[in-house]
This record gives C-alpha cells, structure tokens and sequence, in this order.
C-alpha cells in the first residue's frame, strides 16, 4: 500500500521511512490522507517563504532605480520567478511520475545535472540563501524589538545586540515545530500579517507624504554614473532577495499526490498576495521619501529628532506585526538545515516523538539557531545581507537554475520559441546576477568603515 509522506524534517528520509514502514494500515492511511497537504497549504507555505519583511526595503531599491526601471524591475521580477517556480513544480512532477520523487533542489540537481553539480554549487547555494536568509530576519527581529523599546523607552540604553537575543530566544521555542507540514497554520497566520502590516507600511507612508511633516520629495538619482549603475545592479540584488524562494521543492513535497496542478494555484494565491504587498508598499515608500527611503521603510517613520512622523501605537503595531511574521519566515527557511542534521542525528527505526529522536532534533535546531542569532547580534547590516544574498544566491537558484533544469528535462526543440525563452532568461540572468555581485562585494567594501563588531545601529 503506497504511503503519503510530506517532509518530515524531524523525521526521516522518504527512503528510510520506506524502510522501516514497509507497509502502513488502513487506519494510518486514512488519517495520511485527511493531514495531507493541499494546494491552499501550499499557498501558505510558499507566502511565507516569499512574502517577507524584506519587500519593506523595496523603496531603498527604488530610490537606486528611479520610478520607470523600479517598477519595470517589479514587474519582471513577479513575471520571471511566477514562470520560473511553474517550471521547477512541472519538473518535479515529472520525475515523480516516473519513479523519482524529488524532495529538495541538491535531489534534483543530483539526478538531472549530476553529483558535481549538486555537492558544490546547488547545495552550498541552497544553504547559502537558506541560512543566510535566517540571519537576515534574525537581525530585523531585533530591529523591530529595539524601534519599539526606543518608542516605549527614548533614553534607554539596551543594545541592538540584546534585543536580537531577545528575538532569538522566541525563536528557539518556534524552531522545535516538527516538520514543514505543521508549519502550515501558522503559515495561515503569516499570510494574514503579511497583508496587514503591508496595508499599515502602505497607509503610514501616504500619510507622512500628505503631511507637512514629510521630508522634501527628491526623486533624483546619484550624479556620478559609476555610483549609479552599481547602485543599480544592487537593487536589482535586492529585488531578487525579495521574491526569492529557495525551497520550491520543499514545499511540492508537502502535497499529496496527485500533485498535478496543485503547486500553480498554490502559486497563484501567493502572487495574489505579492501583487498587493510588494506593489503597494513600494511606490507608497518612494512616493513619500523619494531618495531618502531607507533601508527599512520603518525607519522613515521617525525624523531625524526622534520624534515618530505617525502616532506612536501605529509604528509599533506595524514592528510587531512585522515580528511576527518574520519569526514564521524564519522558521521555514530553517527546515533544509534542520533536514541535514535530522539526517544525521535521528534515527529512522523510532517514533518521531520518542527520545531518541526528540533530544538530537532540540539540540542540534537549537545550536542551529543560536549560530545565526551570533552572526547576526555581530554583523547587523541588513542591507548589505539582503544585497549578497540575492546575488550569490536567489539570482542563480531561483532565475537561472528552473529553466536549466527544465529544458535538460523535457527538450524542447532548439527551434521552438520556448527553448529560447528559457535560454534567454538563464544568460540574461546569470549576466545580471555576477554583476549585481560584483555591486554587493564592491557595496560592502565601501561600507566597511562603518562595521564594527556587535554595532548598535
């Protein structure tokens, strides 16, 4: 009797669930069948992996864009990785039909590119995006927690460091949620905040361009052409930070078969969301504070002095919205690291609750997690993070890699317009991606006089 799995990342691999649960009863069939996952689980999962508190910096990357290029750049970003998850999902269906059911990127690039390919460059750059992208949210957990302490608290004197702590110790209790499946109703929740704290970014940032408090509106871009176009191709890093995803297959493997069809209306919840978050809260941003946005739009909430540009409760329901929703982001980009040391750790033969397994799976998430909440408390420079990880890491695994793997897989003939499309996409990018690299390695270089181990900023 074939048996359901979604991915256990507390758990086991399929292949050694299949060894030691050769057969499953009807009983567990049924009770498989009713938790399965569905597509709208899907869309939860991936809104969560997608839709993130990162898009609060999309009016930073606007301000480096200008308007006509800022938006161009959104458009092509939603068409280009909406087309490109279509593909990964339809080449996971495929290879699962005959026999070869794919549950990460490292599996497929494994079977369709080779072991090369997927020991040293899928599978660093899976955990490059996954992991880093951890650090990222940890590090903008405790900037939400400290913007609130310094609104509660003016002249307090708590550093950015202890409020990531702070943040990570939440973390530490969220992280033990078994597997991918049972994220799917806190996924549910993260959708929620997502579109709430996007309509408060989006509302705030409207209200202060009205007002007479507001900063000048300078919709100008740097004079000098180097700082420009540099400053261009790390937006474009930023931008694919933000729609990236690097857990495609992950997520497909949480559905229940048949899967045909379920991934695309999964998809299609989420860029319904996407449409209105990212869109809103990046024209709204640059709108309101042209050139000046920064980093993290939040911060455009509070002048230069201080004092808070809308009502005090407003800045910190939206940081505590934001909290909470990256907490959720957090924890799903965790499970391929938690699936490795799973691996290793647990053993197949026992009860996913039992002792033998539970105490590995606390102990090695719980030393996974205090590892990024180090990096970050040291290294909190959200930008420049969220820039190197979008082109060492999204811009190949999330625009490049799908269409690869697609025409290895099904051969398109070279004359048809679909091989060229995918062509065009893989060379495009993978010019664009070195170049927004270069951008990110020569940003940090340029910023390094101001990093300090354990800054307070």
């Amino acid at each position: 009797m074939s048996t359901i799995h979604t991915v256990s990342i507390g758990a086991v691999h399929e292949e050694n669930l299949k060894e030691a649960k050769p057969f499953s009863t009807s009983t567990d069939h049924q009770k498989q069948q009713l938790d399965a996952g569905s597509w709208w689980h899907s869309g939860y999962h991936l809104t969560t992996s997608i839709v993130a508190p990162s898009l609060l910096s999309l009016p930073f990357a606007f301000a480096s864009l200008g308007w006509w290029l800022g938006v161009l750049s959104l458009v092509i970003g939603a068409a280009v990785t909406f087309y490109s998850y279509n593909l990964i999902s339809l080449v996971l269906e495929h290879h699962a039909d005959l026999g070869h059911r794919h549950l990460r990127f490292r599996d497929m690039a494994y079977h369709i590119l080779g072991p090369g390919w997927s020991r040293y460059y899928v599978g660093p750059i899976q955990f490059l995006v996954c992991y880093g992208s951890v650090v990222g949210l940890c590090l903008l957990g405790g900037q939400c927690l400290k913007a609130i302490y310094v609104l509660w608290n003016p002249n307090g004197t708590m550093k950015l460091y202890e409020f990531v702590v702070i943040f990570g110790v939440f973390m530490l209790i969220l992280v033990q949620i078994p597997s991918f499946h049972s994220l799917r109703h806190i996924n549910l929740i993260s959708l929620v905040l997502c579109l709430f704290y996007s309509a408060c970014a989006a509302a705030a940032s409207i209200y202060i361009g009205k007002s007479s408090k507001g900063p000048h509106k300078n919709y100008s871009l740097s004079s000098n052409a180097e700082t420009r176009i540099f400053g261009i191709f790390n937006a474009i890093a930023i931008i694919a930070t933000t729609f990236g995803n690097g857990i495609i297959p992950e997520i497909q493997a949480t559905l229940a078969p048949p899967v045909k069809g379920k991934m695309f209306k999964g998809l299609c919840v989420c860029y319904t969301v996407i449409t209105f978050t990212f869109f809103s809260v990046a024209v709204s941003g640059y709108w309101a504070f042209g050139n000046e946005s920064a980093g993290l739009i939040l911060s455009n909430f509070i002048d230069h002095d201080g004092n808070p540009l809308v009502p005090r409760w407003f800045i910190i329901m939206i940081n505590i919205l934001t909290m909470l929703q990256l907490s959720a982001v957090a924890v799903v980009y965790l499970q391929p690291t938690n699936e490795v040391l799973e691996k290793t750790f647990s053993d197949p033969t026992s009860s996913e609750f039992s002792a033998r397994n539970v105490i590995p799976r606390v102990i090695s998430r719980s030393i996974s997690v205090i590892l990024a909440i180090t990096i970050a408390a040291m290294l909190p420079f959200f930008g420049d993070i969220n820039a190197m990880i979008g082109a060492f890491g999204f811009l190949p695994l999330d625009f490049v890699l799908p269409v690869v793997l697609f025409n290895l897989t099904f051969k398109p003939s070279k004359k048809s317009p679909l091989f060229w499309l995918n062509s065009s996409i893989a060379v495009i990018f993978s010019i664009v991606g070195v170049t927004a690299a270069v951008a990110a390695v020569r940003q940090i270089s340029l910023d390094a006089k101001t990093y300090k181990l354990f800054a307070n900023i």
